[in-house]
């Protein structure tokens, strides 16, 4: 069986992968037709799922992960695909909070690569352009949760919105969760231009949430609800939130509690259930999206007593995940300079005071510059590295020579992550805090340390 496993998999790795190639030069490069071509082959299983569909700089995963919680505990089916994962495929495709298994994955591959192949024998011109690594993987999403039978998706966009794989389906909401710079060149340069790609998701006729708060992309995105006709729900207009900080001084991590109020709903005070204060603005477009999808369809309906089951233990790998103590380890994704500014707070906020250690590795194409600027503040001893299983790596000295033109302070430079893991431990005293950042390949790869286990079975296992 793990043979056929690892042959499925190097056919899937096999075909154009942005997550491991690099990201198409402009967005042009994407194309929708072929996608629901593939999708007719396989009988259009998009079309009798009811989705809520997620987009947005920052917070989509973690939105997205509240959302599919909240629905699973008041008793709803609920499929979730997400992306990157970070160990294994499987992971992107969860009913109820479970992954496929390996035999669920082969079968998948098996019905979806025969209507690829019918397609590019149908047309010649795909054989030399055939369908993408996330168009297969996503049609792949849409076929399980069909065929199982699922009573909600929730579904997350890979890249900008307008011509993602996933922008085939009618969703009964489509939600934006934030805007920031980050992929300038594929989605545009200001954050109107990005606003407008990612509310490319919108659906004439049907509701939209947006947690969008800076002028210039709330504008962008109203204008695109209304020449679609959305009712569109927004943050400090249709819902608002307030964010109770942990009590000080801190000997714990600790997130705190928010209160939501939406059009709909007084939800009260929750705990938040993911560390950090961005999270309560996660909290809050999410339980507004609730409200809007209750409104689109009675049958979804979610209750408070619900989301605070779906809540309780909800954890969301990878993002500002406390996975050891004396010191503390935490290790995060962030790949922007928003998300590192997001960490750096959370890291101010939700622990306690103490030496730190950051250990960071990041992406080409990425504001190298900006996120050391965030982040080198908070630590005392910084190692450059980089992740092992992409070509994507910053080289760990041009990632120190970043650092020193900051504030010239000493850079430990450790090629391999696991041996920047051991110096980070040997440095870092047991009351303090290392933290390890600036891609979700690095957080991979620490994560597999970590937990011994093995690194993802191929290349490219997850876009930074």
């Amino acid at each position: 069986m793990l043979d056929v496993y690892q042959d499925r998999l190097d056919y899937l790795y096999a075909r154009l992968n942005y997550e491991r190639d690099g990201m198409p030069k402009a967005i042009t490069e994407l194309r929708l037709g072929r996608m629901r071509r593939l999708l007719r082959k396989l009988g259009d299983p998009q079309l009798g799922l009811r989705v809520i569909h997620i987009a947005g700089t920052k917070g989509k995963g973690s939105t997205a992960v509240m959302i599919a919680a909240a629905l699973t505990a008041s008793g709803v089916r609920t499929g979730l695909y997400s992306s990157p994962h970070l160990h294994r495929l499987e992971e992107r495709y969860v009913i109820d909070g479970r992954a496929i298994t390996a035999d669920e994955l082969v079968g998948l591959v098996d019905q979806v690569r025969t209507a690829v192949d019918e397609l590019e024998v149908e047309e010649p011109l795909l054989q030399h352009e055939g369908s993408t690594f996330f168009e297969i993987t996503t049609a792949m999403a849409l076929l399980h949760f069909a065929r199982e039978k699922v009573g909600a998706v929730v579904l997350e966009v890979g890249m900008g919105g307008r011509l993602d794989s996933t922008n085939v389906v009618r969703p009964l909401v489509s939600v934006v969760t934030s805007i920031a710079l980050d992929h300038t060149r594929q989605l545009g340069d200001t954050l109107g231009a990005i606003a407008a790609e990612k509310a490319g998701i919108f659906k004439r006729s049907r509701p939209a949430v947006s947690g969008v708060q800076e002028d210039e992309p709330r504008r962008a995105i109203r204008r695109i609800a209304a020449a679609r006709h959305c009712r569109l729900r927004e943050v400090d207009v249709d819902f608002q939130y307030q964010l109770f900080d942990p009590r000080q001084p801190l000997d714990r991590p600790t997130a705190g509690q928010v209160a939501v109020q939406t059009w709909r709903t007084d939800w009260g005070t929750l705990d938040v259930p993911l560390l950090g204060r961005h999270q309560a603005h996660n909290t809050a477009v999410a339980l507004a999206s609730l409200d809007a999808l209750a409104e689109a369809d009675p049958g979804l309906a979610v209750d408070r007593d619900a989301v605070v089951r779906g809540f309780a233990d909800l954890r969301w790998p990878a993002r500002v995940e406390v996975m050891e103590q004396s010191p503390w380890l935490v290790v995060d994704g962030a790949h922007n300079v928003a998300s590192a500014a997001a960490l750096a707070e959370t890291l101010q906020s939700s622990f306690p005071r103490t030496t730190r250690t950051l250990v960071f590795g990041t992406t080409r194409d990425k504001d190298l510059t900006g996120q050391l600027r965030e982040l080198l503040p908070l630590f005392d001893t910084v190692i450059a590295t980089r992740y092992a299983h992409n070509p994507r790596a910053v080289a760990p000295d041009e990632v120190a020579a970043a650092a020193v033109a900051i504030d010239g302070r000493i850079v430990r430079i450790e090629a391999d992550p696991a041996e920047a893991l051991a110096t980070a431990r040997r440095l870092t005293p047991p009351e303090g805090l290392i933290c390890v950042t600036g891609s979700l390949f690095l957080a991979a790869e620490i994560r597999a340390i970590v937990l011994d286990r093995e690194p993802s079975p191929v290349v490219g296992q997850a876009p930074a």
